[in-house]
């Protein structure tokens, strides 16, 4: 591990300071809409990145408190009676989570289609955008974070877009548009013309900026200055209302509460879902194609909330936000969630008067890009050039996360993508055969021969398959007599493909397109 974290340090710093930066306002956010206390969110964000980054095999994937969970977490405290109980419950589904990891439930993972998690992502991305200009413009009223189509002021996602564009803050505009001017211009130019500034993390310079203006207009022209509602607002741990009053630890007298553990369950199953949901997104965009263990994912999960729970913390997930904000600033391995939850741990314990003055329209411009790199137009038209079969469980799952929320969207849109597969599969069921023949070398060569039809249903015995042939093999994947085969288990052959060298596997692909 210390071999790995020096290697690439270069890398994982500098996105670690973007991803602490994307997760500060959010884990405060999240414990807003929850009306739990914000100190919860921040100690959930410092034990995802320190305890979920280290017992992780995701290399990319970011944990901390999630917006999917605001609504449950929000009932669960209102039903319970009391924050203290909440917390039993989330220590309690941590321990769920970590009996699901043993019993290898993670190979639900592998049953997402691709179709449906790209739909999940272009949702979260048009999601954040239309949530965060609000905050861009300067309208604070929702918590920072809240991903529901009803926000907590009472009016949904469109009607809070028309009511921003009214209700403008000049100052915080400023700041906000200073801070996404220079990091698409350090993104876009600057680094590529200056080698040297590549190890520092554009959004960092965006906030410092941001910083700076907010001073300099509230010296120059009080209409213009940025009040602190319009700020980061991080309880102040030293100096500050007493520790006591700042956070709560968990009540183990109602731990024989059936409500208690009914509240666990719920959060357990939900928690898992979004975890591997996430893990399986944050795969199919890394660039080297590396897989998660979904067991052990559950297992770091279940390890985290139970500690979460145990010192006061919200629930948490592997988050796609937080992970698409580490992936694009370059990060190499796990180790810059780990530093992001260090950053956050030291920030707020030792500096957090200054996070205090970071407006949060800049925060917003930082989460405005994010956004755009998950819903790029070229998305939509790479979906469409797949096919119907493609497009439609992707749209449909788009317009179902917009205007219901991330489980139910992903269910609709899942229920579409299974109809198409079950109509292909009505005469045509799968199966594939393995054959054994040695070669002249005295090696063995393994055949795989696909069927008439390979749907994304085939997909987890494809993939396990694949990843369970031995090393320096020869092995050949013969689509001859297929008629079709599914987009994703195209995608699992190809990225196969990508890693096979490392293996020492010689791989040949007959009539298999490339994707």
């Amino acid at each position: 591990m210390n071999a790995l974290a020096t290697k690439h340090f270069a890398k994982d710093f500098p996105a670690s300071v973007v991803v602490f930066l994307v997760a500060l306002p959010l884990c405060l956010g999240i414990a807003l809409a929850s009306g739990a206390p914000l100190l919860s969110g921040l100690i959930a964000g410092i034990v995802g990145g320190i305890v979920v980054g280290l017992l992780s095999g995701s290399h990319l994937s970011v944990t901390g408190p999630a917006a999917g969970l605001t609504v449950i977490v929000l009932d669960a405290i209102t039903s319970l009676g009391s924050f203290q109980l909440f917390l039993v419950a989330v220590s309690l589904a941590g321990v769920f989570q970590l009996i699901l990891g043993y019993v290898k439930a993670g190979i639900i993972g592998l049953y997402f289609p691709v179709s449906v998690i790209k739909g999940m992502l272009a949702a979260i991305g048009l999601i954040l955008i239309m949530k965060q200009i609000p905050h861009f413009l300067g309208l604070d009223l929702d918590a920072f974070g809240e991903m529901n189509f009803m926000g907590t002021d009472g009016r949904n996602t469109f009607e809070e877009l028309i009511y921003a564009f009214s209700h403008i803050h000049a100052g915080a505009l400023l700041a906000g548009v200073l801070a996404l001017g220079l990091m698409l211009l350090w993104d876009t130019i600057l680094k590529e013309k200056i080698p040297m500034l590549r190890m520092v993390p554009g959004a960092l310079l965006a906030v410092i900026a941001a910083v700076v203006l907010a001073r300099i207009l509230a010296q120059m022209d009080p209409s213009l200055a940025i009040g602190s509602e319009h700020m980061v607002q991080i309880p102040l741990l030293i100096g500050g209302e007493p520790l006591g009053q700042l956070m709560a630890l968990p009540d183990f007298s109602g731990l024989w509460q059936p409500e208690v553990w009914k509240v666990a369950i719920v959060i357990a199953i939900i928690a898992s879902l979004e975890t591997l949901l996430s893990v399986e997104a944050v795969d199919k965009m890394d660039p080297h194609k590396r897989m998660t263990p979904n067991n052990r994912e559950l297992k770091a999960q279940g390890m985290g909330n139970l500690i979460s729970g145990l010192i006061g913390g919200l629930p948490m997930t592997a988050v796609i936000v937080r992970s698409t904000a580490n992936l694009e600033a370059g990060a190499r391995t796990k180790m810059s969630a780990v530093y992001h939850g260090i950053l956050l741990l030291v920030c707020i314990l030792l500096i957090p008067g200054l996070l205090n003055q970071i407006p949060l329209a800049a925060l917003a411009a930082i989460l405005l890009v994010v956004g755009f790199k998950l819903t790029k137009p070229a998305l939509y038209r790479s979906q469409l050039r797949n096919g119907i079969r493609q497009f439609l469980p992707f749209i449909v799952t788009i317009v179902a996360i917009l205007f219901t929320d991330l489980l139910t969207g992903i269910m609709i849109g899942m229920f579409v993508a299974v109809f198409y597969i079950l109509k292909t599969n009505y005469k045509t069921p799968y199966f594939y055969h393995e054959e054994l023949h040695p070669d002249r070398d005295g090696h063995k060569v393994i055949k795989l021969v696909l069927s008439e039809h390979v749907s994304f249903l085939n997909k987890a015995s494809l993939q396990l398959t694949l990843e369970n042939l031995p090393d320096n093999s020869e092995v050949i994947i013969d689509g001859t007599q297929s008629e079709e085969i599914d987009f994703d288990a195209l995608k699992i052959i190809n990225d196969f493909k990508t890693h096979a060298a490392d293996k020492g596997i010689r791989l040949e692909l007959v009539n298999i397109p490339e994707v």
